[in-house]
């Protein structure tokens, strides 16, 4: 078929995967959405499965037999285009909040994600004080735009299967606004770690050896659906990797800072004991 990308990329696969599950809620068949379409069965299903990846007009008219309108329509058209990189630089000044949505649709789709965490607190693990905080420098309406995003993204977490926070000690002890700013994101944090699918593991200054943390803020995206994703945050550009081999470098490396972060429970006590300073009360 013209224009179709035979690439099987991550992105592939969950574009496929959620163009399924709208088939499905449109109650109908691989046959009917071919017909529709003018495409073969096996063609429509290849789209699916993320073995081919449609261009974007088929998209467009896939979605608009499925019923697809409105934000939900113009999320995955922006998905779509860029669904056959294995790598992707995601540029902030093509589209205001595409590579925000992106994130969003990576946070819902995966069952495990990892988030390593140098510098600030997690985005998802964010209290809505410390985000408008870490935003403080944009503009007043884009701020409120990109506060509610970041805030849809932390329901996704509870969806997961498994959610894990590596948030540096120095993370925890910056006053971020103010200390009332930090005493209720230490006990957000502290009530996500009492959920029994995610944890928060603190990296301790004392480390006194290389980790994966001192590159800089990720996240490990996992899928049950698609092969595993990082994302590099950066200050302008954020970074997708898809490539198998980037990916499986991160991977190994999160052992290595596996083993030097607290445990859980450690990690909730010494948060706690960070809690209990910014109160004032003396510790024991």
């Amino acid at each position: 078929m013209a224009g179709a990308t035979e690439r099987n990329t991550p992105k592939a696969r969950l574009l496929g995967a959620e163009l399924r599950d709208l088939r499905k809620k449109a109650r109908m068949t691989v046959r009917e959405l071919g017909a529709e379409l003018g495409l073969a069965q096996g063609t429509v299903s290849r789209f699916e499965r993320g073995e081919r990846t449609p261009e974007i007009a088929y998209v467009a008219r896939l979605l608009g037999v499925l019923g697809v309108t409105g934000d939900r329509y113009d999320e995955l058209i922006e998905f779509a285009k860029t669904a056959s990189e294995p790598n992707l630089v995601a540029d902030s000044r093509s589209g205001m909040h595409s590579h925000l949505i992106e994130l969003s649709e990576y946070d819902r789709a995966a069952t495990r994600t990892t988030h390593v965490a140098p510098l600030v607190v997690p985005g998802p693990f964010q209290t809505r004080a410390y985000a408008a905080e870490i935003m403080s420098s944009v503009a007043p309406d884009e701020r409120e735009v990109r506060i509610e995003l970041r805030m849809a993204r932390r329901e996704a977490l509870y969806s997961q299967d498994t959610a894990i926070g590596l948030i540096a000690e120095r993370v925890l002890r910056e006053t971020m606004g103010s200390e009332a700013v930090m005493l209720e994101q230490i006990r957000h944090l502290m009530g996500l770690a009492e959920r029994p699918n995610i944890a928060i593991r603190v990296i301790p200054s004392s480390v006194g050896t290389w980790t994966l943390a001192h590159n800089g803020s990720f996240i490990l995206y996992e899928f049950a659906k698609a092969a595993p994703t990082v994302h590099l945050e950066h200050y302008r550009g954020p970074v997708f990797l898809y490539d198998a081999s980037d990916v499986e470098a991160y991977r190994d490396a999160l052992d290595t800072l596996m083993t030097t972060a607290m445990g859980p429970e450690d990690s909730v006590e010494f948060m706690g004991d960070i809690a209990k300073k910014l109160e004032g009360i003396p510790q024991s």
